[in-house]
């Protein structure tokens, strides 16, 4: 008899999971034309860009990246730092509603929480195709610690993170808010001060002069909280127009909130790269040699068109115009402001590398300024990068009913 009950419960246990996942099946393929025809997309440019992954680990990174010896960071590490400080800027914003308790901001904090996951777990995603061996970190990271070093505390830190947030994102599905709030703060003391280290990577790096000085790890900060709204304003509004939703009133305000808070923070921003660069010029050679590069020479495209026109100036233009009343105007900001942070990444990474170890050395037939151009394979692994975050998004979208706005 006591068999054939426990027979019984088995069934039970398995029949209620087989209907779990046929529920989250047909919830996730309920959707409008429009939210199945861009998860497909989505997922076949992932598909796409894990070919092209596969292909570089089973080549050789060497062979197909565009990196050297001499400039051995390229667009890979950028996209990392664009994905794990934006997840950064989403655990913050996150937090100003259900860990410090502003109202205005809590209905958008559980969509937040889990674009932080999402887009944390994409830098994974891209660093580990910059790794020889990626999964020699974990183990060497547990057994080997090594605390007198800034890439060890960036591991150990990114890890604690993840797994804060991700327990922070389960208390908010089971309605646990105070406990929420706990693990949301332990989370976000984790992740300020992972990409306070981040930045410390770059900028106690005294051989790149171009990097060296302590503000890197301030303007990390600055610019996670600028990442982190923009990306909560575009997926928001992504996410009510695919499922054809009306925004509450709640979410309304707190978009508005959030545009006012990127303005802001978009101000900072501008005031910190304005005296980093009257800094770098009364730095030393190599330090001005790259500044005149970023600025006059050779990515000079990168930084007045994308950086600063597209990433600042078109934002603050249509933030201000539409009196951060205007949702339209609002999500085509955080648009603009998206391409210029990503550009952003990528002249800070590559322009630090620009200028050669060896030119004080006057050595002959050797460039003073080097040049980086990413190849197809690098292009793609960011590519499914992004496609992954979208995929997850669209996912995330229908099986958590659009993340209900909850004001607790």
């Amino acid at each position: 008899m006591v068999k054939g009950s426990n027979q019984k419960k088995d069934d039970i246990i398995k029949v209620d999971f087989s209907q779990l996942w046929q529920e989250a099946i047909n919830e996730l393929l309920s959707g409008p034309k429009k939210f199945n025809v861009l998860l497909l997309f989505s997922l076949l440019i992932l598909a796409i860009a894990s070919m092209f992954g596969a292909h570089a680990l089973y080549k050789g990174y060497s062979h197909v990246y565009g990196i050297y010896r001499e400039i051995p960071w390229g667009i890979i590490i950028s996209g990392y730092v664009f994905f794990v400080v934006t997840s950064t800027g989403l655990c913050i914003v996150s937090s100003f509603g259900h860990v410090f308790g502003i109202k205005s901001l809590m209905p958008i904090a559980k969509r937040a929480v889990y674009l932080a996951i999402v887009t944390i777990l994409a830098g994974f995603l891209v660093i580990f195709f910059d790794v020889e061996n990626p999964f020699r970190i974990p183990i060497w990271n547990t057994i080997s610690p090594n605390p007198t070093s800034n890439i060890w505390w960036m591991g150990t830190l990114y890890g604690a993170y993840l797994v804060f947030v991700f327990i922070e994102f389960i208390l908010l599905l089971l309605k646990r808010y105070k406990y929420a709030s706990l693990a949301g703060f332990f989370a976000l003391v984790s992740e300020v001060a992972a990409v306070s280290n981040l930045g410390a990577v770059f900028g106690m790096l005294y051989g790149r002069e171009f990097w060296y000085g302590p503000d890197m790890p301030v303007y990390f900060i600055i610019s996670a909280i600028v990442s982190g709204c923009t990306a909560i304003i575009f997926f928001t509004y992504l996410g009510y127009r695919i499922t054809n939703k009306t925004m509450d009133r709640s979410v309304v305000i707190a978009m508005e909130n959030l545009g006012k808070l990127l303005a802001l923070f978009l101000v900072v921003q501008t005031f910190v790269i304005f005296w980093k660069i009257i800094t770098s010029f009364a730095g030393g050679e190599g330090k001005v040699l790259a500044i005149r590069e970023l600025l006059f020479g050779k990515y000079v495209i990168n930084f007045w068109f994308f950086e600063v026109l597209l990433g600042i100036i078109i934002p603050m233009f249509l933030l201000f115009v539409s009196k951060f009343r205007n949702i339209n105007q609002i999500f085509v900001a955080s648009i603009f402001t998206f391409i210029g942070i990503f550009f952003m990444r990528i002249d800070l990474v590559v322009v630090g590398q620009t200028v050669s170890h060896y030119f004080k050395y006057k050595v002959t037939d050797y460039p003073v300024l080097l040049s980086y151009t990413p190849t197809i394979h690098e292009i793609m692994i960011i590519v499914g990068a992004c496609a992954f975050c979208l995929c997850a998004f669209l996912v995330g979208e229908k099986i958590f009913k659009g993340h209900s706005a909850e004001i607790h």
